[in-house]
Parts: C-alpha cells; structure tokens; sequence
C-alpha cells in the first residue's frame, strides 16, 4: 500500500459528559497533520471518532469518501498508536506485531517475512523473541510502529506516542516517524504537547480550543506572524518566530 487517504468530520458533534465536541474539518490525504490544544480540547475525542472508538451524537466521519461513522474499528482503513502502545506483555516483539497481521497469531511465510521486515526497519532486528519488559520505552515505541507496518493501513493516528520519552530519544521516534511516512504516504494524523514536534515535521496543524476547531492549516503558518491569535495565546508569543 502507498498514499493516504483523506479524512472529514462533517458537523460532527460528540457528548462526553458535560462537555460537547463539535468538529468540522478536512484532513489531507497523504499528509503529516499535527493536532494539538489545551488538555480537554478534544484531541484524543477527534482520534477516537476517526478510528471509531467513539461514536458520534450527529453528523459524519469520513475516510477516502466513505462514510465510515457506524463502522466499528476493525472495519476502518485506521491504524491507532497510544501512548501506553498496547503491547501484551507475555508476548515477545514478533508476536506482539504478529497481532497486526493476524489476531490468532495464524501466521504464514509471507506474515512472518514482512514481521521480519517491519522489526528492521524500526531498528529491532536481533530483538524478536524479547518481552516488552525486556525493551526500553523507546523500543516499545518502536513495536507499536512495527505493527503498523504489517497492518498496511492508509490512516495511521497517534495519541501522543512519544510523551513519556526524552528529548532526544523523542527526536529518534519523530524521526523514524517522519521517515516511514515519506516512504509510505500514509494520512497521519498525531497528537502532541509539543510545538517543535509539530514544528519539525508537520506539514498541517489542527488547533483545538474548548471542544471546536479553533483553526487548521499549514504548519508553517503556525510559526509564522501567521499564526492564529488562538495559537499564540496557547504556545507564547516568543514560540512563533521562525
């Protein structure tokens, strides 16, 4: 699989609580779209719609066109990434991405070949019969994109994968990241808490604000004298300079 495919939440509206969401926005096919705002705005509610976790009250999720709002999540073109990653921890690595590939674990020669594949690609080979507790957090990380890999899906959403890990082992994974997406051209779409995240390898920015889309665009607007009045409030004045 190459290319991504785009995504739109049309006059989408979700209760959670007291809170109401309501998002309406195009995400670009193919591209790298940051998506960030205040704790609360309705980050990881906007993933959960797409990849169909959550379901919305009105209004339509789309992917490539098709309306997929009622579709459960396995049976969208999605592949998710969390922070905590969902690894299992009485499985090794080659299991643990096997799941990507099948459920069961039922896996053939070309499965296993393409398991082999993913682990080298992200910097595991050597690592396949380990357990999660045996890996770093970065390593972890790196089994959750080794799954992805297998599973071959034209959405890949990230709810801040990489929040718990360093400055620099951050920099690895947003450059693995960064690297995987220009090979596959998948749509991907991440959270962060971090405006140099978005700053380095974001080609788009959605800006969240109290349960709305305050603003979306390209990313280099954001950390323009571009930026929306919004954004600045959020990130500092000084953040904004090129």
């Amino acid at each position: 699989m190459t290319g991504g495919l785009p995504i739109t939440l049309e006059k989408v509206v979700f209760g959670y609580g007291e809170q109401k969401f309501r998002f309406d926005v195009a995400i670009e096919a193919g591209a790298m779209t940051a998506l960030m705002g205040p704790s609360g705005s309705g980050k990881s509610t906007l993933l959960n719609l797409v990849a169909g976790f959550e379901t919305p009250e009105s209004g339509a999720v789309r992917i490539g066109g098709e309306d997929v709002t009622t579709l459960p999540p396995a049976s969208r073109p999605v592949s998710m990434v969390f922070q905590e990653n969902n690894l299992f921890g009485h499985l090794t690595v080659e299991k643990n991405v096997g799941l990507g590939r099948s459920p069961s674990l039922t896996l053939t020669a070309p499965d296993r070949a393409a398991i082999s594949d993913a682990l080298a690609r992200v910097g595991l080979a050597g690592k396949e019969k380990r357990l999660p507790r045996e890996l770093s957090g970065g390593e972890r990380q790196r089994v959750a994109l080794a799954r992805v890999l297998v599973r071959d899906r034209p959405v890949l959403l990230l709810d801040e994968p990489f929040a718990s890990l360093g400055p620099a082992l951050r920099g690895d994974m947003l450059e693995l990241l960064s690297d995987l997406h220009a090979e596959r051209r998948m749509t991907v779409v991440f959270v962060t808490h971090h405006p140099d995240d978005a700053r380095r390898i974001a080609e788009n920015l959605i800006f969240l604000g109290d349960g709305n889309v305050s603003a979306a665009g390209k990313a280099e607007d954001f950390f323009s004298d571009k930026a929306p009045e919004s954004f600045r409030d959020y990130i500092g004045d000084g953040s904004t300079a090129s």
